[in-house]
């Protein structure tokens, strides 16, 4: 699909369009959660690998976790590192868990990107995933992603993050757990 202007792109957003935008890290395929299974076939993923929850702010993904397998004195603990490369895998409640089906967790994360922020702020969480077919690197620009993926729907601006994946943290019940390396060091909490 050809670059379209923003307005364009939230309205192809909205109406379950796969689309593409730089973030802070790598650029991210995303999607309005009830038409996740479009970017399994799309990036041709296994279904049982879970996607990202991408917000603009701490309060819109917070409709996601599971309050009584996740202390709550933590979410202000973890709010500090956004916006930001990292993406922490929570509990999560049914709504949540609608996300990836057959998962209990689900990984969130607010990235520091202007152009990322804004279409966030617009749409509402969206889910994420790196623009590659499985297994292979991810793509680093929106140009890359559209001659890789020409159905997706991009925006006019390009602005080109790290190039580093995220890094992924997992809470495990008593403690944090780094699952990826990536862009950013965090540091583990014990409770």
């Amino acid at each position: 699909m050809y670059r379209v202007n923003f307005a364009s792109f939230l309205l192809a957003v909205r109406r379950g369009a796969i689309a593409a935008f730089p973030t802070d890290t790598v650029p991210a395929l995303a999607v309005m959660p009830p038409y996740r299974d479009r970017i399994y076939h799309l990036k041709q993923r296994d279904p049982h690998k879970p996607l990202i929850l991408m917000g603009a702010t701490p309060a819109m993904l917070a409709d996601y976790v599971d309050w009584e397998a996740f202390p709550a004195a933590l979410w202000d603990t973890i709010t500090p590192h956004w916006p930001g490369p990292v993406t922490f895998v929570l509990p999560a409640n049914g709504r949540g868990q609608a996300c990836n089906p057959g998962q209990d967790t689900l990984g969130l994360r607010i990235p520091h990107h202007p152009i990322a922020l804004a279409v966030l702020q617009q749409t509402g969480p969206l889910l994420t995933t790196s623009a590659n077919r499985s297994g292979e690197p991810p793509a680093q620009s929106l140009a890359e992603i559209e001659l890789l993926f020409p159905t997706v729907v991009v925006g006019t601006a390009e602005a080109p993050g790290s190039g580093q994946p995220s890094t992924v943290v997992a809470w495990r019940g008593d403690r944090w757990e780094t699952l990826r390396a990536g862009a950013y060091l965090f540091p583990g909490y014990k409770t």
